[in-house]
């Protein structure tokens, strides 16, 4: 459930946002924040008219999170499951989402598993969104690369453990 017991350094969160337009990215969703450093980092950037959707299944980080964020109405943390995400867009009455980050490990989860978080985010992004993931392998690019039109990766060096940025595109 939870990747690495050290936060993100600030080259991984640099290399995660920096192919979104904040300015036209009304539905951000993020999948399995942990402590909050990628959270933090998109309510810094995103617009106040935006919507970011916060899916943590770890309860105390889940209610870490919750208290944190509680005085914004635009942030929402939710205690389940990633797989779900259409049923929250759809409760909030959104389309689809612009942006989905995700810093779940997918390499610790059963192939199933990954494969149905995936597919939840392809089908609940718009057209041409984004979904962006950072890994500690290349163990899931095969996958990634089945789910999504475009896969690219770029590696940053600079966290603990160095890790792997992928930029994928709905099909």
């Amino acid at each position: 459930m939870i990747g690495s017991i050290i936060p993100s350094s600030p080259a991984l969160r640099k290399k995660m946002l920096e192919n979104i337009d904040f300015s036209k990215s009304s539905v951000i969703v993020e999948f399995g924040p942990g402590t909050g450093v990628f959270t933090r980092q998109l309510h810094k950037k995103i617009n106040k008219d935006s919507l970011l959707l916060v899916f943590e299944l770890h309860k105390p980080f889940y209610e870490r999170l919750k208290q944190e964020f509680s005085e914004y109405d635009n942030i929402k943390i939710i205690n389940d499951s990633a797989e779900k995400v259409r049923e929250y867009l759809a409760h909030y009455e959104k389309e689809g989402a612009d942006i989905i980050i995700s810093s779940l490990p997918l390499a610790n989860f059963k192939k199933d598993l990954t494969t149905n978080i995936l597919e939840a985010a392809n089908n609940s992004l718009k057209e041409k969104g984004y979904y962006i993931q950072f890994q500690y392998s290349l163990k899931s690019k095969k996958l990634l690369q089945q789910v999504f039109s475009l896969v690219s990766i770029k590696y940053v060096a600079i966290n603990i453990p160095p890790a792997f940025v992928y930029l994928c595109q709905k099909k």
